[in-house]
C-alpha cells in the first residue's frame, strides 16, 4: 500500500479514535485511494443517513463534503488539517437510499500557507453525478504539526516524518 494511502486512512482513523461527529454519522466511510491531493472513497447508506422522505439527507452531503475536502488536505501529509471557513453543496439529484452505496472523489484545488480549496463529487454505483461540494480551510497552523509528513510526489514513499502503518 502506498505510503499516502496509508496516511490519510491514518488521518481518517484519528477522526474515527475522537469519536466524534464522523464517528457518529459515517463510521462506515471507506477509503479506498488516495494520492497526493486526490481521495477516493464510498459510504454504504445506512437509514440514520436518509431524510423523511427516504434518500440521503443533504446534511450529509455536506458533512461528507467537509470531511473528505479534509483528507484531501490529509493526502498531502497534513496530519492536522485545519479549520473551515467556507462549505457550500450543489445537489443534482436524490443520492441513495438505504443499502446504497455512495461514491465520492476529492480533489485539492489549491493549498498555498493558509488556505487549501477542495471540490468533492459524489457519484451513485452507475457513476452519475448526484452532488458535489467546495470546502475552503484554514491550514495555516496545521502546516506545522509534529505528525505531519513529507509524501513523494507520486505518494509512494514518506521523504521526512514517521511512516506507520493503520491498526
Amino acid at each position: 500500500m502506498a505510503a499516502c494511502l496509508r496516511f490519510t486512512r491514518r488521518v481518517w482513523k484519528s477522526f474515527i479514535d475522537h469519536q466524534g461527529h464522523d464517528a457518529t454519522c459515517f463510521p462506515n466511510l471507506v477509503v479506498h485511494r488516495a494520492v497526493p491531493g486526490s481521495v477516493e472513497a464510498s459510504l454504504k447508506i445506512e437509514p440514520y443517513n436518509i431524510n423523511r422522505v427516504g434518500t440521503v439527507h443533504g446534511g450529509l452531503i455536506l458533512s461528507l463534503t467537509d470531511t473528505l475536502g479534509s483528507l484531501a488536505v490529509a493526502s498531502k501529509g497534513h496530519f492536522m488539517t485545519g479549520v473551515s471557513t467556507d462549505i457550500q453543496s450543489s445537489f443534482v439529484k436524490p443520492a441513495g437510499r438505504p443499502g446504497d452505496v455512495l461514491h465520492m472523489k476529492a480533489s485539492l484545488i489549491a493549498m498555498g500557507k493558509s488556505l487549501a480549496y477542495t471540490r468533492v463529487d459524489f457519484t451513485d454505483p452507475k457513476g452519475n453525478l448526484v452532488a458535489y461540494g467546495t470546502h475552503t480551510k484554514y491550514v495555516g497552523k496545521s502546516s506545522v504539526h509534529p505528525k505531519n509528513v513529507k509524501l513523494s510526489n507520486d505518494g509512494e514513499i514518506v521523504l521526512e516524518g514517521e511512516d506507520l502503518d493503520v491498526d
